[in-house]
């Protein structure tokens, strides 16, 4: 008996120990959460592929902080990367015994990052998925991408904060690397030679025949542009949709499918994308408001490729946008409408892009935010400046980091905790009492 429970007494330490290696050795990880937020998406492991240079993170962090064992929570944030990309390495420097060191390194605030990819570093104090792989998209970068935009007739702005300005959509730009300015042909006398597009959204008042002509040499010495249209008069640009072959009729889409998002039928839902990196693998619904459509004559210059359909079971109307709305065999055109081009042809050989879209609301403040409309922006903006392998990354919604409760359940939980069950066990200690007293 004895040596059986000596023998048992061994086997247990020898399964425990045994287990105890495996734990140290092999990890099993499951993300448990209902949006895999604590997962690296798919994106991410893009980006980290693309990386072709090791990459130095150092971290100026003290051990112990008041957010609690902040070299720990730093760590762990930085692990699931470097399981990605095994050439990512991770270094602590305490600011408090190494003062220079991180006054050289301009650090303002205790937990601040130095990420350093080449020749090329970039400083990080808010730690997500989105804002340390936008970091690395930026380093990744080759030189400087400038991107311009018209400015000096009422074009929407890259800096503006109405609602019908682009000033949310500038912040993503500079995010993501690119060097935003304003121009004004007016005062300048060309489109900057260094600019790697050239941004023009629907400008409100005429361009002189001088400001156009300058946008043509840009066009005709082979530089980028993106050009939004809305529905408007081309305000003196008609040179340049000639110089393109662009073919701009009248009317305004209407798609009945936008109600079952309860939205006016005058704008709308782009699900359909024509085979092209700018669209290549992208699957978001799009939200285009007051749309037009636009097309191209085939060319020998440009090669044209339909970027965006809309409205399948809708039609151009051609008529007021009114409640009595409706399709007019006789006088509307039905869909579906292409309302985005990409053009392309080699100048100098090199290649020459532009983008032309039949919409600038859809890049607004105002409707930024709806779909994949940023994504799709960013997409076009990155394909332009020849960034194909530049991808976008935006935040996961957290949705299951919140619950929300109807007014019932409310009161459920309220009577439930706080009356029902302390009366449940009062009673049943009164209960239990009054049997020992009996007994």
């Amino acid at each position: 008996m004895l040596a059986q429970n000596g023998l048992f007494v061994v086997l247990l330490v020898a399964f425990t120990a045994l287990l105890a290696y495996f734990a140290q050795e092999y990890r099993v990880v499951r993300d448990v959460t209902q949006n895999g937020r604590n997962t690296l998406s798919q994106q991410a492991r893009d980006v980290l592929g693309k990386l072709a240079e090791p990459v130095k993170i150092t971290l100026y962090a003290t051990q112990q902080d008041v957010r609690g064992d902040l070299r720990k929570q730093l760590r762990d944030f930085f692990t699931p990367y470097q399981r990605v990309k095994t050439d990512i390495t991770v270094s602590f420097v305490d600011p408090r015994e190494e003062p220079k060191l991180a006054q050289a390194a301009g650090i303002r605030m205790p937990g601040e990052a130095i990420i350093e990819y080449g020749s090329k570093k970039e400083h990080l104090t808010n730690y997500n998925e989105q804002t340390f792989i936008n970091a690395l998209m930026r380093l990744m970068r080759a030189g400087e991408r400038l991107m311009m935009s018209l400015e000096g007739h009422g074009e929407r702005r890259l800096n503006g904060a109405a609602n019908h300005d682009l000033g949310e959509f500038g912040k993503q730009l500079n995010a993501k690397g690119f060097q935003t300015n304003s121009l004004n042909l007016a005062i300048a006398p060309e489109v900057p030679a260094n600019a790697s597009l050239l941004l023009v959204a629907t400008p409100q008042v005429d361009l002189q025949p001088a400001e156009v002509q300058k946008i043509r040499q840009f066009v005709q010495g082979g530089g980028n542009l993106l050009w939004l249209i809305d529905q408007e008069p081309l305000r003196g640009l008609q040179p340049i949709a000639e110089q393109l072959g662009l073919v701009l009729g009248p009317g305004t889409v209407v798609d009945p499918d936008a109600a079952r998002l309860k939205a006016s039928p005058a704008v709308a839902i782009g699900a359909g994308y024509g085979r092209h990196a700018i669209t290549d693998n992208f699957t978001l619904n799009t939200v285009f408001p007051f749309a037009r459509q636009i097309g191209a004559n085939e060319g020998r210059d440009w090669r044209v490729t339909r970027l965006i359909d809309v409205a399948p079971r809708g039609w151009i109307e051609m008529g007021k946008l009114d409640d009595k709305i409706g399709f007019d065999k006789g006088r509307d055109i039905p869909g579906p409408v292409t309302i985005a081009l990409a053009l392309e042809r080699a100048v100098n050989d090199r290649a020459q892009r532009v983008v032309v879209v039949g919409n600038g609301g859809f890049l607004a403040n105002q409707f930024l935010g709806n779909g994949g409309n940023l994504d799709l922006g960013m997409n076009m903006v990155n394909w332009l400046a020849g960034d194909d392998a530049m991808i976008t990354l935006q935040p996961r919604a957290t949705v299951d980091s919140s619950l929300e409760l109807g007014r019932a359940a409310q009161y459920f939980l309220l009577f439930g905790y706080f009356v029902f069950l302390p009366l449940t066990f009062a009673a049943i200690g009164v209960m239990i009492w009054w049997r020992r007293r009996k007994g």
